[in-house]
């Protein structure tokens, strides 16, 4: 029992110590529960800014991709922009050559020139637009004439002065077209042929 006397005393005589650092404690709890209070927003503020930052990341993760990806797919236009004047010159000339008499060795040679060229051009995703025949496309024809008439459907391209070209799926040069629209007078002619 005198052990529990012991305590029991012992706890009676700090009390009134308790009760005079109590205000220093509190004081001292007070200034803790502040400077804690200021850490956590600190923590949160660092924590939004790691968020933005990687986002920002994130971003920019996804736009050098898509850069690179595209560097890929067109790194050739250039030079298929470049060699797209080459063709038509040779076209012209397999066209003059058809015109001439006994000139099929030359015609031959350009049209397997014409072909070959074709050919690499179609291996680096080079594709021709379709134009004779199709419904006029905005995105992939530009029509410089529209002529009345009632053989074609209204909207057909019925000519091509210049062919265009796709690069896997992009247009790089529009087809120049002649476009039909609805006549309902046979007098009306083509422009260009007027006197």
């Amino acid at each position: 029992m005198s052990d529990k006397s012991t305590t029991s005393s012992e706890k009676l005589s700090e009390e009134p110590e308790v009760r005079e650092n109590t205000p220093a404690l509190e004081k001292e709890v007070e200034n803790l529960r502040k400077a804690l209070k200021k850490e956590q927003e600190k923590v949160n503020d660092y924590l939004n800014r790691l968020k933005y930052l990687q986002a920002d990341f994130e971003n920019f993760q996804r736009r050098t991709q898509k850069e690179m990806d595209e560097k890929v797919n067109y790194g050739n236009l250039n030079l298929i922009c470049e060699l797209l004047p080459v063709l038509g010159e040779l076209e012209l000339a397999v066209e003059a050559g058809k015109q001439s008499s006994d000139k099929n060795s030359i015609i031959e040679g350009i049209e397997m020139i014409l072909k070959k060229t074709y050919d690499v051009l179609g291996r680096q995703g080079l594709r021709k637009i379709d134009a004779i025949g199709c419904p006029f496309d905005p995105n992939k024809h530009d029509a410089i004439i529209k002529v009345p008439t009632k053989d074609y459907k209204e909207g057909t391209v019925i000519e091509e002065i210049r062919k265009g070209f796709m690069l896997k799926g992009k247009v790089i040069r529009p087809s120049l077209v002649k476009v039909a629209i609805y006549s309902q007078n046979d007098n009306i002619v083509e422009k260009g042929d007027e006197k």
